[in-house]
């Protein structure tokens, strides 16, 4: 058994399908044939029939595939099929030069052009390299990079994944993520959450383990175990069943004596919102709209992203929609808005902050939402993220509201919002907090980096202070305060959150049933004992273990907690 640190409830068993890294070779490593290093026309050949092969693969993968996945796998395929490229890279190992040094030397150049050409072409660079990586292997005979066809539902197992390699992912035979790598409130621990995959990350080993190979993924219990015996298998069968009985509950969310507080999800792109439109949550309490910005130098204009808000919209109904502006920088840079010279990026330039340096992001940004409003007919929430001020929130509310946007709020992610949450309320609609990010900064500890996940605990006392003081805000005021960071997927801290005055709870879709239980089996009042023992207590463990004893048995016995 390896263990790691768990995100969400669910436990699968299946094959490990190993995810491989980009091949890394020396420039002047030698193409061997038979023990001997191939001569210029023997290499030649290798390296044609090498591109030859990756495009087949990957227009054969690119048929089994569909939505985005087909649609990056057929641009890596066509531009592994450029004649340009390809006889470029020939002609330099006809000269004689050494394989990876002449098809680095190529890709390296037509990268170059591309970034220097801009916008559409420029976009092409990471299928470019992409296909850097994907020749290398095949002429030399290494495992092909990045996440294999899967022919039958599996674990995918990684050190880490990139961006790039989610994308690529077949959702329908994906059954868990492990990592060695990450951390809970990680940029891969957040998309499993939204795909609802069982995930756990820091998992050492995890990368030794054989391709093929059984194994148990329990996300609650944080544990990988290889060739799970019958006794396991079984108990994983046993709360499937479970989370499966609770998932037939739709009612909206509330407590036990009708205090109703609303089940949200969070989404990162249109196709997660027709995803969840047949789900039963409440709306969208968190749009992370980065995803439109991520890998790209150019950013989106307006008419691609009313684009993709107008499908969000329509995708959801009359259903809440909370959209958060552009939250880049630190963790998430972009090409053509990151400070090159930041020393501390996560205290840097970054989610609002971007207005200093290009306030045409935001202006052209909030404008696509006005127009998707004005195409569906459907008013989105929206919110700025990394708010520090009151004058911040002020001059955010002004530029959303210029555009038709009637429904403003800020992000409460930084300790200086939450203390002064009462007067930034006073200049907009509404709050969410970022769980994720208030801890961060909260105990000074980068969310990344997995082994300090004990101090990113999003039960320590300190966070929720703060998180006690801006709910008490919101009710002086009567205004809402929201939860979007993955604490509110736990249901037992889900109780002590909505003690605290939360109104809203943003989550996973797939964490969704278990938090409904569990309100609906608590009243208001236990609510906020639970409260009060979590804040007079000394530890997240002391905190966690004050509110499990509280639990009504028979949810403590249903949640296994």
């Amino acid at each position: 058994m390896l263990r790691g640190v768990g995100v969400g409830r669910r436990g699968v068993v299946g094959p490990v399908a190993q995810v491989q890294p980009p091949p890394h070779v020396d420039d002047d490593a030698p193409l061997l044939v038979d023990g001997v290093p191939a001569d210029p026309a023997t290499a030649h050949r290798i390296v044609d029939e090498a591109f030859t092969r990756v495009v087949e693969d990957l227009r054969a993968q690119s048929s089994r595939a569909t939505g985005t996945v087909r649609d990056v796998l057929a641009a890596t395929a066509q531009m592994a099929d450029d004649k340009a490229l390809r006889s470029q890279v020939l002609t330099r190992i006809s000269a004689g030069d050494h394989v990876v040094h002449a098809v680095d030397g190529v890709v390296a150049m037509f990268a170059t052009m591309f970034q220097q050409a801009g916008g559409y072409l420029a976009e092409r660079v990471t299928d470019l390299r992409s296909v850097r990586d994907r020749v290398v292997a095949q002429a030399l005979g290494l495992p092909a990079p990045g996440v294999p066809h899967l022919d039958r539902p599996s674990v995918v197992v990684a050190r880490d994944l990139a961006p790039a390699d989610t994308a690529a992912l077949d959702l329908d035979k994906v059954l868990a993520i492990v990592t060695e790598l990450g951390g809970p409130t990680g940029h891969t621990a957040i998309i499993a959450g939204q795909l609802g995959l069982p995930c756990v990350v820091q998992v050492p080993f995890a990368t030794t383990v054989e391709d093929g190979t059984e194994v148990a993924v329990d996300a609650a219990a944080g544990t990988l175990t290889l060739d799970p015996d019958d006794a396991l298998r079984a108990e994983l069968t046993r709360r499937s069943g479970v989370e499966d009985a609770l998932a037939a509950d739709t009612a909206p969310g509330g407590t036990a004596d009708g205090r109703p507080v609303q089940l949200l999800a969070n989404i990162g792109t249109a196709e997660d919102a027709e995803r969840i439109s047949g789900a039963a949550v409440e709306g969208v309490g968190l749009f992370r709209t980065e995803v439109l910005f991520l890998e790209r130098t150019t950013a989106p204009t307006r008419e691609e992203q009313s684009a993709v808000y107008a499908r969000t919209l329509a995708a959801l109904g009359e259903r809440k929609v909370v959209v958060r502006t552009l939250d880049a920088g630190a963790d998430k840079p972009l090409a053509f808005a990151t400070q090159a010279d930041e020393e501390n990026p996560a205290l840097g330039v970054r989610g609002y902050r971007l207005v200093r340096n290009a306030p045409e992001l935001l202006d052209v940004q909030l404008a696509a939402l006005g127009a998707a409003q004005s195409e569906t007919g459907a008013a989105p929430w929206v919110m700025a993220p990394m708010i520090a001020t009151a004058a911040e929130a002020r001059d955010f509310a002004a530029r959303a509201r210029a555009h038709g946007l009637s429904t403003v709020g800020v992000m409460v992610e930084i300790p200086a919002a939450a203390l002064r949450a009462r007067e930034i309320l006073a200049e907009v609609d509404f709050v969410s907090l970022g769980t994720n990010d208030l801890a961060q900064y909260t105990m000074a500890t980068d969310r990344l980096r997995g082994e300090l996940a004990d101090l990113l605990d999003p039960w320590q006392p300190a966070v929720l202070d703060l998180v006690d003081a801006t709910a008490r805000a919101g009710q002086e005021l009567h205004k809402p305060v929201g939860v979007c960071g993955e604490s509110a997927s736990d249901p037992v801290l889900a109780l002590v959150l909505v003690g605290l005055g939360v109104t809203s709870l943003s989550m996973s879709a797939g964490a969704v049933p278990a938090v409904r239980y569990a309100l609906r089996n608590h009243t208001g009042a236990q609510c906020a004992t639970m409260a009060a023992a979590a804040l007079a207590a000394e530890s997240a463990e002391a905190a966690r273990a004050a509110v499990v004893a509280m639990l009504v048995p028979e949810v403590r016995d249903t949640l296994g907690v």
